[in-house]
């Protein structure tokens, strides 16, 4: 079941991407088959592409490109922060200290009779 949303959810981005693939192309005063060449791909990449039917991403930049729309693919994948290990232990330490309630633990020696 819960598959089953999840390619719901899937497919209508998918068609959402692909109507605004096409109304892009429009706008811009293309054809699907001037669109395909100047891109690069075959027309039925490009037929699935706007049709919502799954293609694959070098398809999508490449038609992204054509289209001269690559600000498009940062909206798709934001470059990820930096990551700092010093400031991740640091946080870590902070975090530590914030949960400590009274004083600090002292492990004691134990007596070890023979």
């Amino acid at each position: 079941m819960t598959q089953r949303r999840e390619r719901a959810g899937v497919d209508e981005l998918e068609a959402v991407l692909g109507r605004n693939i096409r109304a892009l192309r429009v706008s811009a005063g293309f054809t699907q088959v001037e669109l395909a060449e100047r891109a690069n791909v075959s027309l039925g990449a490009l037929r699935h592409l706007e049709g919502g039917a799954g293609a694959n991403t070098t398809t999508l930049v490449k038609v992204l490109r054509a289209l001269g729309a690559t600000e498009w693919l940062d909206a798709l994948a934001p470059p990820p922060a930096v990551f700092s290990p010093v400031a991740k232990l640091i946080d870590q330490q902070r975090e530590s200290s914030k949960r400590r309630k009274g004083p600090p633990r002292v492990r004691r020696a134990r007596n070890v009779s023979a």
